[in-house]
């Protein structure tokens, strides 16, 4: 018989013997601690930039600590968040405007279910081949300050330019009016109205950050309702778990110079997140219902362990999942249109819903 070791564990097992056998003066010093749970207390190191990203993606990392939720924050804290979210779509216009003009986009407001809405279309006109399939978009923004007319559109616009289909975006419920399922609820409002138009088949559904996390717990939803379910969907910078943990949540602030911090969401505040409408990751049995599901983050995300964690759990049961992460990136860094690896995440979706919904070119 042939006896196997898995190599780390041998060496681990050697250690631990040479440990016990040689003073503890002859040992390097420890530069951290680790406490009885297993806590690591890491010391300061120095996080040079991933050799694997490209030269613009090193000149556009931050060269001072920026908290990119302080403003929204800020808002909440005074009461204005409501009236900050009116705002968002003229202050994000010349990044709108120069996307349109990048991937030959048209836009358009317009109302859904009696929820606010903005559609993108390509230019040149939707595919004959896809002209009864469309794509629901769920606008990231920490359940604060999702807007469809603002970083709905700066995940819609390049995904429609390249799939050459319609998606569309909405302006769902949001902290601090209100609390989960506010979100979810309109979601299956617009949902059942696409279906009165749409085959479930030719429907895919996405988001980032907050729309990502929505988007799962939409699904979780529409089995619950009993719905027919999309295509395929797509949760992007974020996962199927609302507690957003695992070591990234840990790491990711310090890895920007931030300090930790560990709060819930104003959305969740006395929800229970181990709920499987809210965190459809923790069921099994809500899982091996879903569609085709693509995940995406960067290793420097906060949300990178929830997402790992999502995919494992989705292939454990059995689901057609698609994992892409890139090094060195943070959260939602296909934001920035300049970078060569937001071109090939938006290149790998096009990829997946051209597949899943069988899209025309």
């Amino acid at each position: 018989m042939t006896m196997r070791f898995a190599l780390p564990f041998v060496l681990l097992a050697l250690a631990g013997t040479a440990a016990a056998q040689t003073p503890q003066s002859d040992s390097p010093a420890a530069s951290g601690a680790i406490e009885p749970d297993g806590t690591v207390h890491v010391p300061g190191f120095r996080l040079p930039p991933s050799i694997y990203l490209s030269e613009a993606a090193k000149k556009a990392l931050p060269r001072t600590p920026t908290d990119p939720e302080e403003p929204m924050m800020r808002a909440v804290a005074a009461g204005q968040a409501g009236a900050l979210r009116q705002r968002m779509p003229q202050l994000v216009a010349p990044r709108i405007d120069a996307l349109k003009a990048m991937y030959k986009v048209t836009t358009r407001e317009e109302q859904i279910a009696g929820i606010a809405a903005v559609r993108a279309t390509p230019a040149a006109g939707v595919a004959p081949g896809n002209r009864r399939k469309i794509l629901l978009n769920l606008p990231g923004g920490g359940f604060i300050m999702g807007v469809a007319g603002g970083t709905g559109m700066m995940e819609s616009i390049p995904l429609a330019g390249l799939a050459g289909v319609e998606i569309l975006s909405i302006t769902y419920r949001q902290a601090p009016e209100t609390i989960w399922p506010a979100a979810t609820e309109d979601v299956t409002k617009v949902y059942r109205a696409l279906l009165k138009t749409y085959q479930p088949q030719d429907i895919g559904i996405f988001g980032c950050s907050a729309g990502g996390l929505l988007t799962a717990e939409a699904i979780a939803w529409f089995i619950h309702e009993k719905l027919p379910l999309p295509g395929a969907i797509g949760i992007f910078c974020a996962s199927g778990d609302a507690r957003w943990g695992g070591d990234s949540q840990s790491f990711a602030r310090p890895f920007q110079a931030l300090p930790p911090r560990d709060d819930v969401r104003a959305y969740f505040k006395g929800i229970d997140r181990s709920d499987p409408l809210v965190s459809p990751a923790l069921s099994p049995a809500t899982l091996k219902l879903f569609p085709p599901t693509l995940l995406i983050t960067g290793t420097r995300a906060f949300e990178m362990s929830a997402t790992v964690n999502t995919h494992r759990e989705l292939i454990k049961a059995g689901v057609d999942a698609d994992l892409h992460m890139w090094d060195g990136l943070g959260h939602a860094f296909f934001y920035d249109p300049a970078l060569p690896e937001s071109r090939e995440a938006f290149d790998v979706m096009t990829a997946f819903f051209r597949d899943r919904l069988k899209l025309a070119r």
